[in-house]
């Protein structure tokens, strides 16, 4: 007794480096999903991918990543936090060297499918460190503020990073960042980071591979809508295949002992809810930097640095907002006015966005809009993650923070997926119809910004109709 009482109190006095760790590792995970973005073109130009095939860099990452968090989340509970998060680094670290070595689109596929297994550990159990690790109300709201901004920072600085890595060095470097920074982490995690705790119950593997199958022929279908079309044979069959796969999932899920998804959890507070509106602000988020970065690129001709350069007010006003303010509204006000705000502000931007020309400028284009849009995210992820974990219970920590990660990847792929088979049938039409390519590249880019600016429509409504405020 004596030994674990000063086993906590020593995690309490080091919970503010543990803080930092957890915040890197959340950083990386969603760096990850878009240091890449600014790299498209010139890894196209090396490694040859087709212009619809360069999806596949992003979604091999987030399907993966979405397909096996509920797993990681379970695994959490079950194993203990900390070991599951370390095994996720050394799993991200490795893969990251695959990518950096890739040779074919087939090897750096491979390698970002690794590093979503690998983020898809680290994620639901750095949350669940976190939640234990800050028990204090107030501390575990400051928490969540950093933690917030190194998630939304992290896609934000990621576009940056990646234009600075590609124009002074070489896109490999986008992967090979990773490596210094996990072996880092893992150095300190057996020092600052609790072991967390075990719950007895055994892994449901059944239920693992049916919800990734699932997933993944989901989104393949989708992706590979531009070349099949919608009514072909391959599309129809993937989708029932897909439908399938889930109905046997929810089946075996109310059957088994051990549920890798315990559908009571979903009779939480918001949970479901929550969850719908953390999809679809990821929908909406993920298509507006990956088509921003090619407008910036395509159409406005900028290079790879001065395109990341050019989204680095987006990361300083998320920084910004989610450390300096956020919690504190969410205090004052409550997370639905401010998750109902930030999806408001979001749209704004997205519908602004889809007004940009092929005469456009920086000034008047893009810089209003984008500011506008990080100040949406900053003021809506906290809230939606809030109100999809608030009402977990303390053993299914975990599995809750799975769920709402699995939500935001799931949805970020699923929504770009979908945009960019949009997009690419709008730019066809037009080069078709006689226009000019970059005249083309931009009809698509304002139309995806319109479907992204629906998608996070739908989220106010859905956030205004269900999400409740405890009283």
């Amino acid at each position: 007794m004596q030994t674990s009482s000063l086993a906590s109190q020593t995690a309490y006095e080091k919970r503010w480096i543990a803080l930092a760790l957890l915040c890197t590792a959340q950083f990386m995970v969603i760096m990850d999903t878009s240091i890449i973005g600014v790299a498209l073109p010139a890894i196209k130009a090396e490694l040859g991918y087709s212009q619809g095939g360069l999806q596949w860099i992003f979604n091999a990452y987030v399907v993966l990543f979405g397909g096996i968090l509920l797993l990681g989340g379970k695994l959490s509970d079950l194993f203990g936090a900390r070991k599951i998060f370390m095994w996720g680094f050394l799993i991200l670290t490795a893969a990251s060297l695959l990518a950096g070595i890739a040779w074919s689109p087939e090897s750096l596929n491979t390698g970002r499918a690794i590093q979503g297994l690998g983020s898809a550990l680290i994620a639901p159990a750095a949350m669940t460190l976190l939640m234990t690790t800050f028990t204090d109300p107030k501390e575990l709201g400051k928490a969540f503020g950093f933690w917030g901004a190194s998630a939304a920072a992290g896609g934000s600085a990621g576009v940056f990073l990646g234009g600075v890595i590609t124009e002074w060095l070489d896109w490999r470097w986008i992967f090979y960042i990773n490596i210094p920074i996990g072996i880092l982490v893992l150095s300190f995690c057996k020092t600052y980071l609790l072991a967390g705790r075990k719950n007895t119950g055994k892994v449901d593997w059944t239920g693992a591979i049916l919800a990734t199958s699932a997933l993944s022929i989901l989104v393949y279908a989708i992706v590979s809508v531009e070349s099949a079309g919608w009514a072909s044979v391959q599309t129809l069959g993937l989708l029932a295949g897909s439908l399938l796969f889930f109905y046997i999932f929810i089946s075996t899920q109310k059957k088994v002992t051990n549920p890798l998804l315990p559908l009571h959890i979903f009779k939480v507070p918001n949970l479901s809810a929550g969850n719908i509106v953390t999809g679809l602000l990821a929908a909406a988020w993920i298509p507006l930097w990956f088509f921003l970065n090619l407008y910036l690129q395509q159409v406005l001709k900028l290079n790879a640095f001065n395109s990341g350069l050019a989204l680095l007010p987006m990361t300083i006003t998320i920084m910004i907002v989610m450390v300096g303010f956020t919690g504190k509204f969410v205090a004052k006000y409550g997370f639905k006015a401010n998750l109902l705000a930030g999806l408001i502000f979001l749209t704004i931007s997205l519908i602004v966005f889809s007004t940009v020309s092929v005469n456009g400028t920086y000034l008047m284009s893009v810089l209003p809009a984008s500011i506008l849009g990080a100040l949406g995210m900053s003021l809506a992820y906290i809230p939606a993650t809030i109100a999809s974990m608030s009402g977990a219970k303390p053993d299914e920590t975990g599995l809750a923070s799975g769920i709402v990660n699995t939500s935001y990847q799931v949805g970020s792929a699923l929504g770009l997926a979908i945009i960019a088979v949009i997009a690419a049938a709008v730019t066809k039409s037009s080069v078709v119809s006689g226009a000019q390519e970059t005249v083309a590249l931009n009809a698509g880019f304002k139309f995806a910004f319109i479907c992204a600016a629906l998608l996070s429509g739908l989220g106010v409504l859905i956030a205004a109709a269900r999400i409740k405020q405890p009283g």
